[in-house]
C-alpha cells in the first residue's frame, strides 16, 4: 500500500482500489464508487423501490438497470482490453473483487453465441435472502445479459438454469440470442397495467350500470294516486326497448288495483325522445283502454308533439293539455266534481 498525502491504493487480483481522503473519493478500476452495507442499506434501497412501484414494476426496473449497466461495462472493457477472450478471463475477477460473489463464465459455443455465467453468494443473492424472498433477483441476469448483448452485438436474454435461493450450490444463468429485450419488458408491462386498469373501469362500470338499473326499475314510473279514480304516471328520461317493457308491464299489472277511470301520463319529464318513446305511449293508452282506464296525455312538448305527428299517432281521441293540474281538472270535470277553497 502506497501512502502520499493522504492517498492510497492497492491492486488485488488485477483490480485496482484508490481512496483519495483529500477530495472524499473512492475509486474502483479507475471510476468513483460507493460502498453499501448490503443487509441494510441495500436492502433499504431495494426495498424503497418496490414500496414505491409495486413488487412487478421493480423486479423489472432492477432488471433493466442491470441490463443498462451490463452494457456499460461491455462497452468498458471492449475499449480498454478489446480481445474477446481476454475479457471473458478478466471479468470473473473483477466481478469477485468488487463483492459481487464468485463468478464463472463458461462458454457453450462462441459461433451461436451462447454463454453460461454461475454465481456464488452474489450481494443480490444475500440482498433477496434478507428481504424473505424465495425467488433470484433479476439485476444480475439482467446485468449479464447486456454485458453479453455487447460483448457479442446481438440482443441477448437469459433463463435461470438453478438457483442458490432455492437450495442449489450456485445460481446459473444461461444467455442466448432473443428478441426479448428490457423496452419490450417494459412496454409489455404498462400494456398489462394499462389492460388491468381498462378491466376494472369496465368492471365498475358494469356494476354501477347493474345498480342504475336497478334502481331505475324500481322508480321507473310510479303509479301515483291524485284523488279517487285519478292516478298519475310521470314519465321520466330516455326509454330504450328495455325500460319501456318495463314501464309497460308493471303499469298494466299495477292499474287495476287502483280501480282508476282516468290515467294521466306526465310527460313533462321525457328526454330523447324515439321510436321506443312513441310506441311505448301508444301502448299504454291503446292497453289502459282496454282495462277500462282512460289515459291523458299531459306536458307535451314541442318536440314530441311533432314526432307522435310524424309516427302517425292519432290523437283527435285522446284528451291533451299542457300542464299536469289542467289534466287534473279534466278528470274531475268528467266525474262531475271541482276543487273549491275551503271557506
Amino acid at each position: 500500500m502506497n501512502v502520499e498525502q493522504e492517498k492510497y491504493s492497492i491492486k488485488i487480483k488485477e483490480s485496482t482500489f484508490d481512496w483519495d481522503l483529500e477530495e472524499g473519493t473512492f475509486k474502483f478500476e479507475g471510476d468513483e464508487v460507493v460502498l453499501f452495507w448490503v443487509n441494510t442499506a441495500f436492502k433499504t434501497f431495494f426495498d424503497a423501490i418496490e414500496e414505491v412501484s409495486g413488487s412487478k414494476a421493480a423486479s423489472i426496473v432492477l432488471e433493466t438497470a442491470g441490463y443498462r449497466t451490463g452494457e456499460i461495462v461491455s462497452a468498458f472493457y471492449q475499449k480498454s482490453m478489446g480481445d474477446f477472450e481476454q475479457i471473458l478471463l478478466t471479468l470473473p475477477n473483477t466481478y469477485l473483487t468488487a463483492g459481487w460473489g464468485k463468478t464463472s463464465i463458461n462458454i457453450v459455443s462462441k459461433e451461436e453465441k451462447r454463454a453460461i455465467v454461475r454465481i456464488q453468494d452474489s450481494w443480490e443473492y444475500k440482498v433477496t435472502m434478507a428481504q424473505g424472498k424465495g425467488e433470484e433477483g433479476t439485476f444480475l441476469p439482467g446485468h449479464w445479459a447486456g454485458v453479453f448483448s455487447g460483448l457479442y452485438g446481438t440482443s441477448m436474454w437469459y433463463q435461470v438454469n438453478k438457483s442458490q435461493m432455492k437450495g442449489d450450490p450456485y445460481t446459473e444463468f444461461e444467455f442466448f440470442p432473443s428478441s426479448i429485450t428490457p423496452q419490450k419488458n417494459i412496454h409489455s408491462l404498462v400494456n398489462e397495467q394499462r389492460q388491468a386498469e381498462i378491466e376494472a373501469s369496465e368492471k365498475y362500470v358494469v356494476e354501477r350500470t347493474e345498480q342504475l338499473s336497478k334502481i331505475i326499475k324500481d322508480i321507473s314510473s310510479p303509479i301515483i294516486p291524485v284523488l279517487e279514480n285519478i292516478v298519475v304516471i310521470p314519465l321520466l328520461g330516455e326509454y330504450d326497448e328495455s325500460r319501456a317493457e318495463e314501464l309497460l308491464s308493471k303499469t298494466l299489472f299495477h292499474l287495476p288495483e287502483y280501480k282508476a277511470n282516468y290515467l294521466l301520463l306526465d310527460l313533462t319529464g321525457i328526454s330523447g325522445v324515439n321510436e321506443f318513446t312513441i310506441d311505448l305511449l301508444q301502448k299504454l293508452v291503446r292497453s289502459t283502454s282496454l282495462l277500462g282506464t282512460e289515459a291523458i296525455l299531459v306536458g307535451i312538448s314541442p318536440e314530441l308533439s311533432m314526432k307522435m305527428t310524424s309516427a302517425g299517432f292519432l290523437l283527435s281521441n285522446i284528451p291533451c293539455f299542457s300542464t299536469l293540474q289542467h289534466g287534473i281538472n279534466h278528470a274531475l270535470s268528467e266525474e262531475g266534481l271541482h276543487i273549491v277553497k275551503k271557506s
